[in-house]
């Protein structure tokens, strides 16, 4: 059995709150269950990837999962993802996608129309870099794809930007998983700032549909 030198007899240890629920989901399910945590990320953000890619960092450091596998895994995820999205716009036009797409929970539409705009705005390059940037990372294969931007070029930068973001997640992760301790100290800390990132983004979302019903019945 697993064991370290504090005496723990797992790395998930002493880990709580929704921290400790998604290492513990990362450690059963292994390298491809993380891929599986960036695809649906990708779609809809059940919990993000600045929580979960790190965690996966942190178990490789400690011999859970192999880290080339993880950071392999979570690229392919977010690239099916995104590749999903992808074929959405494609497939039904990009005022369709985001009418059906803003539907889902702590989605809005005006989320879409960023992402369309900084597309609109930065062409190719936009996919590369709408990786890197919370936000428009999941959003922005949606205008790609009804755009029609070759899925060559597309699949591209999405795995190029991907690869990059992942793998610096996953790195920190990894480097900080010499510090059990202090992971196992301050994990419930890092619980209160993903409950507080959660209950902002549930705010926000209220707010801009309560001012864009009010918009549309002024128009009215």
């Amino acid at each position: 059995m697993w064991t370290t030198m504090t005496g723990a007899a797992s790395p998930t240890d002493g880990l709580t709150g929704i921290v400790g629920f998604a290492a513990k989901a990362i450690d059963a399910l292994g390298e491809w269950g993380v891929g599986a945590f960036t695809l649906a990320e990708t779609v809809v953000p059940p919990i993000p990837s600045e929580v979960i890619l790190p965690l996966a960092g942190y178990l490789a450091k400690q011999g859970s999962l192999s880290l080339l596998l993880v950071v392999v895994t979570s690229t392919l995820g977010a690239y099916l993802g995104a590749l999903l999205l992808y074929w959405l716009g494609a497939k039904l036009g990009l005022e369709r996608s985001i009418r059906w797409l803003s539907k889902l929970p702590l989605v809005d539409r005006e989320d879409f129309e960023q992402a369309t705009a900084w597309f609109r705005r930065h062409g190719r390059s936009s996919i590369f870099f709408g990786r890197l940037l919370p936000g428009i990372r999941s959003l922005i294969s949606l205008p790609a794809g009804a755009a029609a931007m070759p899925v060559g070029t597309f699949s591209l930068f999405t795995l190029a930007g991907s690869g990059l973001w992942n793998g610096a997640l996953i790195g920190l992760g990894y480097l900080l998983g010499t510090q059990y301790q202090l992971i196992e100290k301050y994990s419930h800390f890092l619980n209160y700032a993903v409950y507080a990132a959660l209950a902002v983004a549930v705010a926000l979302l209220i707010i801009r549909r309560a001012k864009r019903a009010k918009r549309v019945d002024a128009d009215r």
